[in-house]
């Protein structure tokens, strides 16, 4: 019975990393590198159409481009706001900087190989179907 338990995790194994291991070494850095590079770009405002229309197979990329999106619409929506006096020239100062931090913590998921939501607005960007 000892024999037996023995024998199989030494079958086991090399069968399992002799499959594995070449194909993830020869492509996965690279394919990471890229969806890094595009999950970056979903966070630099208008940029964030081309991983968006580009990466739509890719769920990483894609997940980080619609929030990427939803910030560059609360970007716009908050330039229009910047236009009424008074008001719109104390909120707007505001809600650009929050825009930033959310944006620097996206990029910061993003070289993490997180998905997670964003705070304030990532629940509007699950919501986006495209």
């Amino acid at each position: 019975m000892d024999e037996d338990i023995q024998k199989e995790p030494l079958e086991e194994q090399p069968s399992e990393e002799t499959n594995a291991e070449p194909e993830q070494v020869s492509e996965t850095p690279k394919k990471m590198e890229d969806n890094k590079l595009m999950g970056i770009l979903s966070y630099i405002g208008v940029l964030c159409l081309i991983p968006l229309l580009t990466k739509k197979d890719n769920e990483f990329v894609f997940f980080h481009a619609k929030q990427g999106l939803v910030i560059f619409i609360a970007e716009v929506i908050t330039a229009f706001v910047a236009a009424i006096p008074f008001l719109g020239w104390v909120i707007a100062p505001l809600a650009s900087l929050l825009w930033i931090i959310l944006s620097i913590m996206g990029i910061v998921n993003v070289l993490g190989d997180k998905r997670k939501e964003i705070p304030v607005l990532g629940k509007y960007a699950v919501k986006i179907k495209i």
